[in-house]
């Protein structure tokens, strides 16, 4: 975990189903790109909401 980071809730859209992850990051931006690194980036990313 980095120094200054937020918990983030995404909201993926992966295979036809709707997910939320938990995301630890510094900015909503680093959220997405640390989902997209996770899954992959064929992953619709639907919203960010900082918790």
């Amino acid at each position: 975990m980095q120094c200054g980071a937020k918990c983030f809730l995404v909201e993926i859209e992966l295979a036809g189903e709707k997910k939320l992850v938990p995301v630890k990051a510094k900015s909503s931006i680093l959220a997405r790109k640390t989902v997209r690194l996770q899954y992959e980036e064929a992953v619709k990313i639907i919203s960010v909401k900082h918790q």
